[in-house]
């Protein structure tokens, strides 16, 4: 209701307003933007939303789709289901399209931002031309790779802590009317391996490539290109309610055997939303049952900001003792000793892989060389194995992931030390930065906001 994309310079001297009178005022306690921690997609909920000065920023549009140009201007909190809507119709899509609807481009550009397309594209990160930003002065600055390089690079994964992201230019590609997904289904644990490793180096032919792992010994390795034609008996629109949930119907192929199929692209960016990957089988238990899906599918998925508005403090303890939520990111060439790894903390499956290219640019994160592959391993979900402990388990694989120059996304629980974040990522452009804009008694630094002891 609150939709103006024509407003869009109104509403950032409304936030630049809101800092003026904050510094005007003495600067008196950090900021953080107003919106509630219920409505962000992560588990938890920031302590700091209660103790720090709330700014309003209610950018939530598509501001401006430039064909000529291929960029889409967008505010922070337009969501992926909102952009590929606006983007698909036109015959355009992002190069990278999270897959769960409610995430929104501020989030994963202030924080992460991964999709099977990564491994061509990278991060979200990587395919952001400019960023207008509401520095902690008021003073509100564009920058790019060419002007005001210093803050373009630092402002990926600061999570609001050099100053309020209020536009982003993102570029777009052309779009194809459908993904002809092929799945390939691997029996053994370093089939899963090998697999995963030559579909993600292929040179060439393979848009999209993904990962589930059911078990330690058994994947389905699914590989997609976009096209604008498909054969019809081999059409799948997954988005329909009474459809089995994807991580179901992928699992089929390990009795069927390889396979592939075409799935409009809209489908298939956001074929994780309807289960929430597979966290909506620990919520209803029965939703992927036929006669369900028929009747009620339609009021499928519950939205993920309800549940955590609705959500008592023992259900929250629960999750916190008994759950699972993490995106560790390691080096390609170290994924087979990481899946034992996982395997051996956790055995929980399904496991999420997702590879992505992290070519060697300034900013917050580590690389040894250029355009080094790494893999997302994302486990969501109840461990079984029996010696889980949520504390110490997480920061076993913490330690681990650390000694392989892996990452671990922010957006989980996270348990790291400050000298063990540091060491994880790269401050030096960030601190310059932070210094420049002086920004310590405006902005917590990111480990404040980030780490578990920051939560609910």
């Amino acid at each position: 209701m609150n939709s103006a994309p024509h407003k869009h310079v109104e509403k950032v001297k409304h936030v630049q307003k809101q800092v003026k009178s904050w510094n005007e005022k003495g600067r008196q306690g950090q900021m953080c933007t107003a919106r509630p921690g219920w409505m962000a997609v992560c588990l938890r909920e920031g302590k700091y939303k209660k103790t720090l000065q709330n700014i309003d920023v209610n950018l939530m549009d598509v501001i401006e789709v430039d064909a000529e140009k291929q960029i889409v201007r967008v505010e922070p909190l337009a969501t992926m289901g909102q952009v590929s809507a606006t983007l698909i119709p036109m015959g355009w899509t992002l190069p990278i399209v999270p897959e769960l609807d409610d995430l929104t481009v501020g989030g994963l550009i202030m924080g992460v931002g991964i999709e099977s397309s990564s491994h061509k594209h990278g991060l979200m990160q990587h395919v952001c031309e400019a960023l207008e930003v509401v520095l902690a002065d008021g003073s509100v600055v564009k920058c790019n790779k060419k002007d005001n390089p210093d803050l373009f690079y630092s402002l990926f994964w600061s999570h609001g802590t050099l100053g309020f992201l209020v536009s982003a230019d993102i570029r777009i590609v052309p779009a194809k009317k459908f993904v002809k997904l092929s799945y390939k289904p691997v029996h053994t644990f370093s089939e899963v391996v090998t697999e995963f490793e030559q579909s993600t180096l292929k040179k060439t032919g393979n848009d999209f490539v993904e990962g589930l792992m059911y078990s330690k010994n058994e994947a389905v390795i699914m590989t997609g290109i976009m096209t604008d034609e498909a054969e019809p008996d081999k059409v799948n629109v997954i988005s329909r309610h009474y459809k089995p949930w994807f991580f179901k119907h992928v699992e089929t192929f390990l009795q069927r055997g390889e396979d592939y199929e075409y799935i409009p692209l809209r489908d298939y960016y956001h074929r994780h939303t309807r289960s929430i990957f597979w966290q909506l089988q620990d919520i209803v238990p029965f939703g992927n049952n036929f006669v369900f899906r028929v009747l009620f599918g339609w009021l499928m998925p519950p939205k993920i900001s309800l549940l955590k508005l609705t959500q008592g403090e023992t259900i929250k303890r629960m999750y916190e003792k008994h759950q699972i939520i993490q995106d560790f990111v390691v080096p390609l060439d170290t994924l087979s000793k990481s899946l034992l790894k996982f395997h051996d903390e956790l055995e929980m499956y399904p496991i999420f892989l997702c590879p992505f290219k992290l070519p060697k640019t300034p900013g917050f994160l580590r690389c040894s060389k250029e355009d080094e592959i790494f893999v997302d391993v994302g486990t969501y979900g109840s461990p079984k194995a029996q010696h889980y402990h949520a504390y110490d388990t997480t920061r076993r694989l913490e330690k681990f992931v650390l000694s392989v120059k892996g990452i671990q996304m922010l957006y989980a629980d996270s348990y790291l030390t400050q000298e063990e974040f540091r060491q994880m990522f790269d401050h030096s452009l960030y601190d310059k930065m932070r210094a420049k804009l002086n920004c310590s008694d405006a902005f917590p630094e990111i480990y404040d906001k980030v780490n578990r002891s920051a939560r609910d």
